[in-house]
């Protein structure tokens, strides 16, 4: 077999499994757990997506990758749901070799039973109800406006992390990192974003009782201004153009990992926010007492999986602990880890977020001194959004 011979290099380091079929697939992976499933689209007795939807259901936590022609774009479009990663047939060795050695460091240095119990309890995640509507009318409309669609959806967490995910796949085969929605829809196109919405239910409109009273509206507006903020303060150290994409995309996606444990399990959400509410605590401390994980861990588990550009998944995993991650210069952690603090100190209602600017860490990238001038560009920011 082709993927055997491709991967005999990796014997010594990982223990695989080698199947034939679809239903040797299946029983393999009821008899025992596997970190990585990796699939051929076309198979006799069912399709990729087929095969990787029944193990979601036998083995949730497992990674699902699959692997696809360039004109199966039908395909693709199928094993959205069911798949976390998409890669091109002829498959590169190397490229399949680094997704799955991607997807295994994330399983290690996030190998958290909870954090897992809530990736794979989650079906989709929604949308903010007005984006979505908006967003919806415009793609029904006689002559739906790419450059309008791509604008909604950059304000949309669930929307935006989908598109990019669908984007960064090697099935699509764009050369470079794709981190700005408004890019994504016009490559990949406004067929197939029709079919994602309209045809599949990639997306759904969130119920707002998921998050409690106001708390959507507080996590979606908090998310663009960080998004706002990183990106002037990127501007503030010399970057610009598309190199700008991550830093605002990194800020809209940062707190997804909130949205993903309120849609796993909102019981256990709300009583975190209430608690948050009552006594004042980072909710991210919260979580973790109280669920095991944190939504920064969980927000870049699924980001990472779904082969997200690393800058936005290491910005959404340290953003509250900047100096435990491995980053030793200036780039998308730093701008949103600041710009996230600094919207809590200038939004005192914000009273279960953190507002602690971690100083060790700009040091060691070299901005300590520049703490005065990012705060500066981010109230600047926040001046030019008030209603006139």
């Amino acid at each position: 077999m082709g993927l055997e011979r491709m991967l005999r290099p990796m014997r010594a380091i990982w223990e695989m499994e080698f199947v034939s079929s679809c239903e040797e697939a299946l029983l393999a992976a009821s008899e025992r757990s596997f970190d990585a499933v990796v699939t051929d689209m076309r198979m006799p007795g069912m399709t990729g997506a087929e095969l990787l939807d029944k193990i979601r259901e036998i083995s949730p936590q497992t990674v699902r990758i699959i692997l696809s022609g360039q004109a199966d774009r039908e395909s693709i479009l199928r094993s959205i749901a069911p798949a976390h990663q998409f890669l091109s047939k002829p498959c590169d060795p190397e490229q399949l070799r680094s997704a799955l050695e991607r997807a295994m460091a994330l399983t290690e240095l996030l190998n958290n039973a909870p954090l897992k119990r809530f990736i794979s309890q989650l079906k989709r995640i929604p949308s903010l109800p007005l984006l979505y509507h908006e967003f919806t009318r415009e793609l029904n409309s006689a002559d739906p406006s790419a450059s309008r669609l791509g604008e909604l959806i950059s304000q949309d967490m669930a929307m935006t992390a989908k598109l990019l995910q669908l984007a960064n796949s090697a099935a699509y085969g764009f050369r470079q990192e794709i981190s700005d929605p408004r890019q994504a829809v016009i490559l990949i196109g406004l067929d197939t974003i029709q079919a994602m919405v309209l045809s599949l239910s990639i997306f759904s409109a969130l119920d707002p009782s998921l998050l409690g009273p106001n708390e959507s509206d507080r996590l979606w507006e908090h998310s663009i201004r960080v998004g706002k903020y990183a990106k002037a303060i990127a501007r503030s150290e010399g970057i610009a153009g598309r190199d700008l994409a991550p830093f605002e995309s990194a800020g809209l996606l940062h707190d997804i990992g909130k949205l993903i444990i309120a849609s796993a399990d909102p019981r256990e959400y709300r009583r975190v926010l209430e608690l948050a509410a009552s006594t004042g605590t980072d909710q991210s401390h919260l979580e973790l007492e109280i669920l095991g994980c944190n939504h920064a861990a969980v927000g870049a588990y699924l980001l990472g999986i779904w082969g997200l550009p690393a800058a936005i998944v290491e910005a959404t995993a340290w953003n509250h602990n900047p100096s435990g991650s491995p980053i030793r210069e200036f780039g998308p952690l730093a701008a949103i880890h600041a710009a996230s603090a600094y919207d809590a100190q200038m939004h005192p209602a914000l009273t279960n977020m953190d507002s602690y600017v971690d100083k060790e860490f700009l040091e060691r990238i070299g901005c300590a001194e520049r703490q005065d001038t990012w705060m500066e560009q981010c109230r600047k920011v926040l001046e030019e959004d008030r209603p006139k």
